[in-house]
């Protein structure tokens, strides 16, 4: 990928973000046929989108506020998205709780309007619940002033395995992605943009890059980019942070989601089973920094604790938390409104004077329908040949297909992490038949084996351990003290495949632990 940069070619796209908005940008674009090239500062979705709820959704509270557009918009992708990647989504119950006789009938109604906007592409449909059934599909739920209760149906995902999918469906499509490679200036001819300025931030080496139009999708590092065309522009983002709590299973066990639709800040509130254990959240807390690892307050994680705590018969103490993350939202500025909670998830397309082409807002369950938009867009300001969208019949890289027998012989269950990669899991296998010692367990307890580890170098473009064990795997999000513990040996394979020497172990391992320290719940 990085020989490319050295070839004087001019692209059509250039793309800046690796995050889920940009790579399906990078998909969008390159599967239609344009020129496409993507950098990205850091990893593919290190930021915002590897830390989400982990929710493929419509948004049953934007159906709350009236907006049936986003609603309707954001459930035709749910189900595209199923579709197209069901080794990463999964279909989920979620039980909502009633306190009041009429609730049930309430938020009923307004979930079956829910299935009803979803259409053919609905995932089954809402059921009321008695007290009874309720307590026996939620056993620890606590049972105190329930009347009842809604089951509903929504989509759920490993976010960062989907975004390094992408990573790879963009490259099948003929696009050139590159992470560690950072954007450190635009490159403009008489008023326009023609190009930019990059820096290979792990060798240092830089590079100028021409291009037709550059697609900003850099999500809160939008203004950022925004003000390197123009100083003067004003602030688009306002963003505010989603904090999550990873607990063990034994606290809420079974397979269905509690979702809670009003705490004390006027959010919802969700406890999802994930990856054998159970993410909790979310908070919304505006923030005057954007940072590349936000952290947690203090009173963010007693919110958490002491609502979860609130809906639960058992108790959760902090030294229960396995882990910690904190996503940054990029919400678009609206005049007068302090309250990020109620700022627009819609997602917003600006064209500079100069041709820059910014997309911020949405999420993740709608980034198929942003990258549509931002690709038209773009093609539109750079007069490229018009080529129509592909995306709604592409499938992700890692889709079963015809491989989905192979996964199911090799005993590959949603209950097994490798069922994640997919089509890539008898890839996997294979590794362990040509040297049984990739095999071997990368510690006792956990699941992964170091035939990943390899894998993501060799396949993934995993290029630090924090890669490894953020975004290939998911042990820092489940398990941040075990992801600390694990470090060493993950540097030293990885050092190994890499051809890296000892000073390069050392620093990443030291790397990392800074990192870890933020995922760790103290006392």
């Amino acid at each position: 990928m990085l020989q490319q940069l050295n070839e004087p070619v001019e692209w059509d796209i250039i793309i800046i973000g690796g995050g889920a908005t940009g790579l399906g940008a990078a998909v969008d674009a390159a599967s239609r046929g344009y020129k496409t090239l993507l950098l990205e500062q850091h990893d593919f979705a290190k930021g915002t989108s590897s830390r989400s709820t982990k929710l493929v959704h419509g948004g049953v509270r934007y159906l709350a506020q009236g907006n049936i557009k986003l609603v309707k918009e954001a459930l035709k992708e749910r189900g595209i998205l199923l579709r197209n990647a069901p080794h990463v989504t999964s279909n989920v119950s979620f039980v909502m709780p009633s306190y009041h006789w009429w609730e049930k009938y309430y938020y009923g109604i307004g979930l079956k309007l829910y299935d009803l906007l979803a259409g053919k592409l609905g995932l089954g449909k809402t059921e009321f619940l008695s007290k009874k059934s309720l307590i026996k599909v939620l056993p620890t739920i606590n049972a105190k002033g329930i009347s009842g209760g809604v089951l509903y149906k929504d989509g759920q995902f490993d976010d960062a395995r989907l975004a390094i999918n992408l990573a790879q469906t963009a490259a099948e499509q003929g696009a050139t992605v590159i992470n560690y490679c950072k954007v450190v200036g635009l490159r403009k001819g008489i008023k326009k943009i023609n190009g930019l300025f990059a820096q290979d931030i792990l060798n240092g080496k830089e590079y100028e890059l021409k291009c037709k139009v550059v697609i900003n999708a850099t999500g809160v590092f939008a203004d950022d980019v925004i003000q390197m065309d123009d100083a003067e522009r004003k602030e688009l983002v306002s963003p505010s942070q989603g904090v999550h709590i990873v607990i063990d299973k034994k606290f809420f066990p079974g397979e269905k989601s509690l979702m809670i639709p009003k705490t004390d800040d006027g959010r919802v509130l969700f406890a999802v089973p994930w990856h054998d254990k159970v993410v909790v959240g979310t908070t919304d807390t505006p923030v005057e920094e954007h940072s590349l690892e936000p952290v947690a307050y203090e009173d963010e994680i007693e919110f958490i604790m002491s609502h979860i705590n609130r809906y639960l018969n058992v108790e959760v103490k902090r030294s229960d938390v396995d882990a910690v993350f904190v996503g940054l939202r990029p919400l678009v500025h609206m005049k007068g409104q302090k309250n990020t909670a109620l700022l627009n998830r819609d997602h917003t397309i600006i064209v500079s004077l100069s041709g820059l082409v910014t997309i911020t807002g949405g999420k993740w369950t709608t980034y198929r329908k942003m990258a549509k938009d931002v690709v038209t867009n773009a093609a539109f300001v750079a007069k490229l040949p018009k080529k129509e969208c592909v995306t709604d019949e592409l499938k992700i890289h890692g889709f079963p297909g015809i491989n989905a027998g192979a996964m199911q012989n090799a005993g590959t269950t949603t209950k097994d992490h490798l069922y994640y990669y997919g089509s890539d899991a008898e890839h996997i296998q294979q590794l362990w038949k040509e040297n049984p010692s990739l095999k071997e367990l990368i510690a006792d307890g956990l699941p992964y084996t170091k035939a990943e580890v390899i894998w993501a170098v060799r396949n993934e473009m995993a290029m630090t351990v924090e890669d490894v064990l953020a975004r290939r795997t998911r042990l820092l999000l489940l398990d941040a003290k075990a992801a600390y513990a694990v470090a060493p040996v993950i540097a030293k394979l990885m050092a190994a495949e890499m051809h890296k020497d000892e000073k390069w172990i050392t620093d990443q391992i030291k790397a990392f632990e800074e990192v870890s320290d933020n995922y760790i719940l103290g006392e």
